[in-house]
């Protein structure tokens, strides 16, 4: 590309310093979208990595992958992947309780008034039913079935093998014409006046001048925080947990379409099913396990046999003060952590992308959009942050990890949530926010937090027209679930991997560095 006539201060030249998923979803949507009118470069490093340990989802990935034109059953081929409907959540409560996190629409409520009011005064009633009762989705992950077109239509996730995710991205990017470069980062140098990035120097004496940089390099932000000294905002006050140790493992049965996320005494461990093999890890505090501690745990509780040695992620949850500092945009883990208990990591990413896209600055880095990239970018991950920290809160466990989340100090933004539903069950969604009202309302149940009084309009409706609502919307439902195969019946006609998926090499780049992935729920 021809940069003669570029004026001053524009955006031309786009260097993305890291692969994994993170920068393999950033050079994939700029490519696609900006192919003509940006030159891009990826620099990672085949010798920094270990293998991915399963990705699991939330729906939002396939409005990304419709922009992306990406063929649905082509990309599960490509990542082994499996459907994924929702999250269990198994002893969080209590040792051996269990519930569901549905993706999907629960009941029919009003403008007025939400679903969970009429059930909740159904239940007062003694119209006993369970709200998942009310949801395709939950039931259809309870009978272990999956289908599309069904009626009503279910709202699916994917679980996905994340080092073949990055292998089909790359593939995708290198079309529109993403060049990449195989080195390690050797120095970072900056412009004398501006203090902003100027070019990237790798170990072989090659430099990479850009315009814009984009911070794919994990934890330790080599360009937004080891460079720019951005800060990081801890949330650990929150979120105890600071370490995981992970493991793949052999498939120990057909794959279920849902994430299992089982509660331990100081911490939670993952499993998510794909089309080879499962992915697991045992999250945790350092202040309540050791490390050889948890490496036992998760050997000793995992199904499958283990396909490597178990290794261990250290963490810390938080995020960067700016996501977007100067001319660095920073992305994936280089940009904040949240721990993967609903799967928001690859969609933070993903959602950032799409935010960078739209403010694109081909005329110039404008303060004010920077501005808006960082407050949207905040708000999406404290927003993400209540909702976990709600899982650990609200809880009857007695061990001291759990003991000690019940009786912590909460965000205001969460604590005026829990207030609201505890006085009149009342849970919202703000315009901006990932997780639906049907999404709090499950888990603040199944958790245990007993709600307030209903709205008055359910208290207002006739019993046998309550009964006729509850049975409108349940029947339809069963209908479509045992009309469903097995997932694994459905994944062998609709979209099953090649052996020689898993078992071919990978080209270089396709591993992420330890510190670069925990997988997750």
């Amino acid at each position: 590309m021809d940069h003669a006539d570029t004026p001053p201060g524009a955006i031309r030249r786009v260097v993305i310093a890291g692969g994994g998923t993170a920068g393999w979803l950033a050079a994939c949507a700029l490519a696609h979208q900006f192919r003509d009118r940006l030159d891009i470069t990826l620099v990672e490093s085949e010798q920094i990595g270990t293998v991915g340990v399963g990705e699991s989802t939330v729906p939002p990935i396939r409005t990304f992958h419709r922009f992306l034109q990406i063929d649905e059953q082509d990309f599960l081929r490509a990542v082994a992947g499996t459907f994924k409907l929702s999250i269990s959540f198994e002893n969080w409560r209590r040792p051996g309780d269990r519930y569901i996190h549905p993706f999907g629409i629960t009941g029919q409520g009003t403008w007025a008034a939400g679903f969970h009011h009429f059930w909740l005064d159904a239940q007062r009633r003694g119209m006993v039913s369970e709200l998942g009762d009310f949801c395709l989705e939950t039931l259809a992950s309870r009978a272990d079935r999956f289908a599309l077109g069904t009626d009503p239509q279910v709202n699916y996730a994917y679980h996905l093998d994340a080092g073949l995710y990055a292998r089909f991205l790359r593939r995708i990017a290198e079309r529109h014409g993403l060049t990449r470069i195989e080195g390690k980062i050797r120095e970072v140098t900056r412009h004398a006046h501006s203090g902003d990035v100027e070019a990237l120097v790798l170990e072989d004496g090659q430099r990479l001048e850009g315009d814009l940089f984009i911070d794919c390099t994990g934890f330790r932000g080599l360009l937004i925080e080891q460079t720019l000294q951005t800060g990081y905002e801890d949330w650990s006050e929150w979120l105890p947990s600071d370490r995981a140790v992970a493991v793949q493992t052999e498939s120990d049965g057909a794959p279920v379409p849902y994430t299992r996320a089982i509660a331990h005494e100081a911490g939670w461990r993952w499993y998510i099913p794909l089309q080879h093999r499962v992915g697991n890890g045992l999250v945790f505090s350092s202040r309540y396990m050791s490390d050889d501690e948890a490496h036992a745990k998760l050997l000793r509780d995992v199904g499958g046999r283990p396909l490597r040695d178990p290794w261990l992620v250290p963490f810390r949850t938080g995020r960067r003060r700016k996501a977007w500092n100067g001319n660095v945009v920073s992305l994936g883990l280089a940009s904040g952590f949240i721990e993967p208990l609903e799967s928001t990591s690859l969609h933070l990413t993903i959602s950032a992308v799409v935010r960078l896209v739209q403010l694109f600055p081909f005329d110039g880095i404008s303060p004010a959009l920077v501005e808006v990239f960082n407050d949207v970018s905040r708000a999406e991950m404290e927003h993400v942050r209540d909702f976990i920290v709600l899982h650990y809160h609200a809880t009857q466990r007695d061990e001291p990890m759990w003991v000690a989340c019940r009786e912590m100090a909460l965000p205001p933004s969460l604590d005026i949530r829990l207030r609201a539903w505890r006085e009149r069950a009342h849970a919202w969604q703000n315009a901006d926010e990932l997780f639906r009202v049907d999404s709090w309302t499950h888990v603040l149940l199944g958790q245990g937090i007993a709600p307030g009084p209903p709205h008055p309009l359910a208290r207002a409706l006739a019993d046998d027209d309550l009964r006729r609502l509850l049975h409108g919307i349940r029947a339809p439902i069963e209908r479509a679930v045992a009309q469903m195969p097995s997932q694994q019946a459905f994944i062998a006609r609709y979209c099953r991997a090649d052996t020689g998926v898993w078992r071919a090499p990978a080209p270089a780049g396709d591993i992420r560095p330890p510190a670069s992935r925990t997988g997750g729920a």
